[in-house]
């Protein structure tokens, strides 16, 4: 495998974001051509020492960017050279913020009925499946990442729970770019503030997970409308 010149990662800072520096400055320099691909996930935990979970948040970043895409079974492949746009403002984009909304207004009609027949249908394997990602989001919330993949992994899982394939197909055909902060650039959200609003959403999914294990619909319909809709007012807010 061609030498990329990786340097060691530095302990305190976000990873996620090293990572995304070096691969940036790797794509400016022509050392991954226009049209070629990033080395595979795997590859990139090895080459930089970090899980999964940091290199998929570090490919997020590039995407935010326009410098690559992803295609499920092909990989990723250098979109361009440069950011689409250097502008580092701190205020979010505009149109930024109406993708996030039209995103949480389509969210905002299928999720809350989705949890409520979860609630109805879920069974054993879909009860420790939750809770496992549940998990998995709580760890990675302490690990500097924003846990997109984990995220979208929980909500998908609560889909599957309802045991009717259509809505799970829904789910299969979204990417990370469904949770809203997905389409942040890092230079539009500062640690401590991601880091309360993890807390946040952790908390709400808490109560999304409880009320569909207690096998209370109605309940389960109400946190997953509240965790929603607080979401789509604070985005909005931005406007």
């Amino acid at each position: 495998m061609k030498n990329l010149g990786i340097k060691p990662l530095v302990h305190g800072g976000s990873l996620s974001r090293q990572v995304s520096l070096q691969l940036e400055s790797i794509i400016a320099g022509q050392e991954i051509p226009v049209g070629d691909k990033l080395p595979p996930e795997g590859a990139l935990c090895d080459m930089f020492g970090v899980s999964r979970t940091v290199i998929r948040e570090a490919i997020t970043h590039l995407k935010s960017q326009g410098l690559v895409e992803t295609r499920r079974g092909i990989g990723t492949r250098v979109l361009r050279s440069l950011p689409e746009s250097k502008a580092s403002g701190k205020k979010i984009r505009l149109s930024t913020i109406e993708d996030i909304l039209n995103i949480l207004e389509l969210r905002l009609t299928i999720e809350p009925e989705v949890a409520a027949l979860a609630a109805n249908r879920h069974d054993e394997q879909d009860k420790q499946r939750l809770i496992s990602l549940h998990q998995d989001f709580i760890q990675a919330c302490k690990h500097a990442t924003q846990a997109r993949e984990e995220d979208l992994a929980f909500h998908a899982a609560i889909a599957q729970a309802t045991h009717n394939p259509a809505f799970a197909t829904i789910y299969e055909q979204w990417d990370v770019g469904t949770i809203p902060r997905a389409k942040l650039m890092s230079v539009e959200v500062d640690l401590q503030t991601t880091y309360q609003y993890l807390q946040r959403v952790s908390q709400e999914h808490s109560d999304i997970l409880e009320a569909i294990l207690a096998r209370d619909p109605k309940a389960a319909n109400a946190a997953m409308y509240q965790h929603l809709s607080r979401a789509y007012k604070t985005y909005y807010s931005y406007k």
